[in-house]
């Protein structure tokens, strides 16, 4: 039971530290080329890790995980990031929170078909609870300036999720055998090496930045994608992929706590609302009237 909190602790910090990123990433694509952004976080995450290479943990290669491992990197960091670069280009950070609402339902699904995980009654309850209110929580929002094609904006948020539902059961299928520690960093190799090139053919890196630009830069690179991600990956390797999943609905609820903080926004009596359905959704998509099934074992 303790194992399963700190894991439920994991996946809460890494969806605040994510909900966060949003906002932080609309603050360096202001001042920088997006492909130039996503390689800095990749390239400082990347830096972390061969850093503290000694703990790495596990390797457990076994023939034919190379296709699996391939498949982990092309979905997350390459296919998604430019999708969610593509997005929020074009929509707010608040209605591409909201998309991410639908990668629970994605994964659950996926995970029933590929991992053979049962979905509860009361799993799926939660999960249409928090979808219902994490889309409430978009539909509440004021309209936002900084969003000029929000549908394009958010059906490219859509294949984002799809990439992440990728992701996270190619994850769940290898966590057992690699360490947290080596998927993470892994992720953040394949992406420095990536977005480079892409970099540098899509636009020159700016002569100048703020500080406050690079220090967006420099929390996306060292604090969410070595945190957040290295949190999450935890979590998922002690439970079920759907359930786990299911914290993704809690993105949208923090990413306007800290529009809030950090931006000067404010939640309407409406907003506060749907944010309370997202928390409660989740909440009950977590309770096990059953003992937690052990360590690399499918339910």
């Amino acid at each position: 039971m303790q194992g399963r909190g700190v894991a439920v602790a994991c996946l809460l910090l890494a969806m605040a530290l994510w909900g966060s990123s949003f906002i932080a990433l609309k603050v360096a694509f202001a001042e920088m080329p997006p492909l130039w952004v996503i390689f800095g976080r990749m390239a400082l995450g990347s830096l972390v890790f061969l850093l503290a290479w000694r703990w790495r943990g596990r390797f457990g290669y076994l023939a034919g995980d190379w296709k699996y491992l391939l498949g982990l990197a092309t979905f997350e960091p390459c296919l998604y990031f430019i999708f969610e670069a593509m997005a929020l280009q074009r929509t707010s950070a608040a209605q591409a929170g909201m998309i991410t609402a639908l990668l629970p339902l994605m994964v659950a699904v996926g995970a029933f078909v590929f991992l053979r995980e049962r979905i509860s009654r009361t799993t799926l309850a939660g999960f249409l609870l928090a979808v219902t209110g994490a889309i409430w929580l978009g539909l509440a929002s004021d309209a936002d300036t900084q969003a000029p094609a929000p549908l394009l904006g958010n059906f490219y948020e859509f294949m984002a999720m799809l990439c992440a539902t990728g992701y996270t059961l190619l994850l769940k299928k290898l966590s057992s055998r690699y360490s947290v520690f080596y998927l993470t960093a892994m992720m953040a190799f394949v992406g420095t090496l990536f977005f480079l090139p892409l970099a540098i053919v899509s636009a020159p890196l700016p002569s100048e930045v703020s500080n406050l630009g690079l220090g967006a830069v420099v929390y996306l690179g060292v604090v969410v994608t070595v945190g957040a991600y290295g949190l999450f990956n935890f979590g998922i390797s002690r439970l079920p992929a759907n359930q786990a999943a299911g914290f993704i609905n809690l993105i949208p609820a923090f990413t306007l706590i800290f529009a809030v903080l950090l931006l000067g926004e404010r939640l309407n009596n409406m907003q506060m609302l749907a944010a309370a359905l997202v928390f409660c959704g989740v909440a009950l998509s977590q309770w096990r009237s059953t003992p937690p099934v052990p360590v690399g074992v499918l339910d």
